[in-house]
C-alpha cells in the first residue's frame, strides 16, 4: 500500500461533520462574499499570530502583492529576497514594478543567509522579504537590526510557516507585515485559494483592505486603483473549523520529522533538514538533499514506483529562471548554495496522521534506492 505526500482526504474525514455543518451554514445564509465568517477568521488569525490586524484576501500571492503595493514599493525600488522559494515571492515584487535582489541561502535550513544581506543593500533598496521556507523561521533578530539601521521595511513571506515560532513569537508577527497562503496543501489549508495579511500597522491594514476591494472603502466610490482579492465565506468557514486543530497537526509533523531524522541518520548520501534552536518549525515539508540530481531522480523514481508521494522543491533556483536570464542587462548572480539544490532537494511524506509504519516503508525504499 502506498503513502501519499499529503492526505487531504483523511483530514476531511477527520473533520467531516464540522466541515459539512459549517459549509451548510454558509449556504443556508447565502453570505458568500465578506460577512461574519471572514471577519471572525481575520480576528482569530490576528489573535493566533499575535498581531493587531489581519486582512483576508484571495491567495498568498495577492497577500504579498497587496503588502508591497500598500507600502508604496514600485518602479525603481529593490526588494531583497531569497532565490530558493516558490515563484510567487518574486512575482509579487515584479508586479508592483520593483526589482528582486537575491542573496544566497543557508545549507540545511534553505532559509536566507542573513550574513549576506548587508552586501546586497543599495540606495534603491526599500524592503527585505525573508521567506520562512518549509515552515522554519529565518534568523530574524539580525535581519531586523540590519533593516532598522538602513530604514528598510521587512515583509515576511510566511506562506509555508503558519504556527512556526521565533524566540517565542509566531511567524507573521516579526516584520512590518506578513503574508500567509491557505492553499489546500498548506499546514492550514482551505478548499481552494485563500490568503491573509497580518500586521500591527493600522494604517497599512486599511490600505491593504482598500486595495483588495477595488480601491474603495465605500461602495462605488474609489480613491485609488485596486484589485479584486477577497476571501469568500465558504473558505473562511472551512478555515475556522481547521484552525483549532492546527497546533496539534504541527506537533504531528514534528513527530514525523523526528522519526525520519532517526531512521535516516545513517544514510550519508542524503543531507537531512537542519533545525535551528531559536524556535519551533512546522515542517510544511520534510526536505532531503541528494548528492546529485541523478541520485535524486533515482530515489524519486523508486518512491513513485512504490506508490509513495514525493516532489522536487525546487528544480531550479529563481535567479536561474528564464524570465530573469532573458531580460536585457540581467547579470546572473553567483549563489552557490541555492544552485547546489537544483533538482536535488525533494520531499518525503510527513503529513499529520502519518504512522511510524508508513515512515518506515518510505525509509526502506529510500535506503534501497541510494545504496
Amino acid at each position: 500500500m502506498g503513502v501519499p505526500l499529503l492526505d487531504l482526504k483523511a483530514q476531511y474525514m477527520e473533520l467531516k461533520s464540522e466541515l459539512d455543518a459549517a459549509i451548510g451554514e454558509v449556504m443556508a445564509n447565502a453570505a458568500f462574499i465578506g460577512g461574519p465568517k471572514v471577519k471572525e477568521l481575520e480576528e482569530q488569525i490576528a489573535s493566533y499570530c499575535g498581531t493587531k490586524h489581519a486582512v483576508a484576501c484571495g491567495n498568498g500571492t495577492d497577500a504579498l502583492f497587496l503588502i508591497l503595493a500598500a507600502m508604496g514599493i514600485g518602479k525603481g525600488d529593490e526588494v531583497i529576497t531569497t532565490p530558493f522559494t516558490f515563484f510567487a515571492t518574486v512575482e509579487a515584487i515584479a508586479h508592483v514594478g520593483a526589482t528582486p535582489v537575491f542573496v544566497d541561502i543557508e545549507p540545511g535550513t534553505y532559509n536566507m543567509d542573513v550574513s549576506k544581506l548587508e552586501a546586497a543593500i543599495t540606495e534603491r533598496t526599500k524592503a527585505i522579504m525573508p521567506v520562512h521556507i518549509f515552515g522554519q523561521c529565518v534568523d530574524m533578530d539580525p535581519l531586523l537590526a540590519l533593516a532598522r539601521s538602513h530604514d528598510l521595511l521587512v515583509i515576511e513571506d510566511a506562506c509555508q510557516a503558519i504556527g512556526a515560532t521565533y524566540k517565542g513569537r509566531k511567524a507573521g508577527s516579526l516584520g512590518h507585515a506578513a503574508a500567509f497562503s491557505f492553499f489546500p496543501s498548506k499546514n492550514l489549508g482551505c478548499a481552494g485559494d485563500g490568503g491573509i495579511v497580518t500586521t500591527d500597522d493600522e494604517v497599512l491594514a486599511k490600505k491593504i483592505r482598500n486595495l483588495a476591494q477595488h480601491g474603495t472603502t465605500k461602495k462605488y466610490f474609489h480613491d485609488t486603483f485596486g484589485t479584486n482579492s477577497r476571501l469568500d465565506s465558504l473558505q473562511a468557514a472551512i478555515l475556522l473549523c481547521k484552525l483549532p486543530h492546527l497546533d496539534g497537526w504541527n506537533v504531528q509533523r514534528r513527530e514525523a520529522a523526528a522519526i525520519y531524522d532517526e531512521l535516516l541518520a545513517d544514510v550519508s548520501a542524503l543531507e537531512l533538514p537542519v533545525t535551528r534552536e531559536f524556535g519551533e518549525q512546522v515542517y510544511h515539508l520534510y526536505i532531503v538533499k541528494a548528492q546529485t540530481a541523478g541520485a535524486t531522480e533515482q530515489v524519486m523514481r523508486a518512491l513513485t514506483a512504490a506508490g509513495i508521494g514525493t516532489a522536487l522543491y525546487y528544480p531550479l533556483a529563481l535567479h536561474e529562471q528564464e524570465v530573469f536570464t532573458k531580460k536585457p542587462g540581467y547579470v546572473q548572480p553567483s549563489l552557490p548554495v541555492a544552485e547546489s539544490c537544483d533538482a536535488r532537494t525533494f520531499a518525503l511524506p510527513a503529513f499529520p496522521g502519518i504512522t511510524r509504519e508508513q515512515i518506515e516503508q518510505v525509509v526502506a525504499v529510500v535506503k534501497a534506492a541510494v545504496v
